[in-house]
């Protein structure tokens, strides 16, 4: 398969010529693994749900409480919800780019009360995407989420577990009316664009560009139950300095205070090399940090479309969660968005 050359669509943020030039950088990149999906829509094309109930428990991620525990259940409202169960009073609230709170280190949802909120959701509602799930609700007893040392696996085994079925009623689809192009700071970009008429699938070619171990990696792929499964994977990765100072001087701190971080359920990358072992191997390298970041980053900032599932295709080069969500935010508020037939 030759590179794709994707055009630069209408610009709704940064500078047209820092957009072109990163645009050639990522031309420039070959892509070290292609996984197409040959066959039919991958997913139901009803809505779904999950049937029954499930738990699962990991060490928190910021705190140094021991364990945190979400719950996946079915839910009568339409879209995925989440529930502080241990706060009184306080209602479910609807994972929404109405709803982020902040994306300054990790996305953060919130909704009323200042103490309802939940902390690094990206890694759990990627899986709205990923796994064609339409309304769910989530449980949580803590703003504190679990961290894993299988990447989000345990998370996608206990959905299965849980089971997925179809309703009555068809999915909803949506995509972009014209091709989005969103340029960043650092000599990154986001591209929308829109679905072929009667294609509902969902492909991503992302590019990620580190001056560090992680060094420059790029996927193209079909979203899919089996390509979201290998992305969920992954870890998430932290320089080794980050690492050190989160488990010194950072505990001083709240926004750094990520308690739950150990060397098995992170990727520790140094400037020249990796400090743990790396996974997701393909022909001798780790992707193991552009599949987190398109999967359970990048997808998670898609799951923030409440419409309805997304179709077309996305391109990211060097983005991250703040220009991520950004760009959702501007999709709806500048009425980019458009139902599928």
């Amino acid at each position: 398969m030759t590179t794709p050359d994707y055009e630069i669509g209408k610009l709704v943020g940064g500078d047209i010529e820092s957009v072109r030039r990163a645009v050639d950088n990522l031309k420039k990149q070959p892509i070290d693994h292609i996984v197409l999906n040959e066959g039919p829509y991958p997913f139901p094309m009803k809505h779904t749900t999950v049937v029954g109930t499930q738990s699962v428990s990991g060490h928190a991620t910021f705190s140094d409480r021991k364990d945190s525990t979400l719950t996946f259940s079915p839910y009568a409202e339409e879209g995925w919800w989440i529930n502080r169960t241990d706060l009184e009073e306080q209602f479910p609230f609807k994972v929404s780019i109405r709803n982020v709170w902040t994306t300054a280190r990790n996305i953060v949802l919130r909704c009323g009360n200042a103490h309802n909120y939940l902390r690094m959701v990206e890694h759990i509602i990627a899986l709205k995407v990923g796994m064609g799930i339409d309304s769910m609700l989530i449980s949580t007893d803590s703003g504190d989420p679990p961290l894993f040392d299988r990447g989000n696996l345990d998370l996608v085994e206990a959905v299965l577990k849980a089971g997925i079925a179809e309703t009555d009623e068809p999915a909803k689809f949506i995509t972009v009316k014209e091709p989005v192009t969103f340029g960043g700071t650092r000599g990154d970009f986001l591209t929308f664009l829109p679905a072929e008429p009667g294609q509902y699938g969902l492909r991503v070619d992302c590019a990620v560009d580190f001056k560090t171990a992680i060094g420059q990696q790029r996927i193209l792929f079909d979203v899919t139950p089996e390509t979201f499964k290998t992305g969920a994977e992954a870890r998430t990765n932290a320089p080794y300095s980050q690492y050190i100072y989160t488990k010194t001087i950072g505990k001083l701190f709240a926004d750094t205070r990520n308690l739950g971080y150990t060397t098995s359920n992170i990727l520790i990358h140094g400037k020249k090399k990796y400090f743990n072992e790396p996974k997701l191997i393909f022909e001798g390298k780790s992707l193991e940090a552009v599949w987190h970041r398109a999967t359970l980053d990048l997808l998670a900032a898609v799951a923030l479309l409440d419409e309805g599932r997304f179709a077309g295709i996305i391109v990211s080069y060097r983005s991250g969660h703040s220009q991520d969500v950004e760009m959702i935010g501007r999709l709806c508020l500048k009425d980019f968005i458009t139902t599928l037939p």
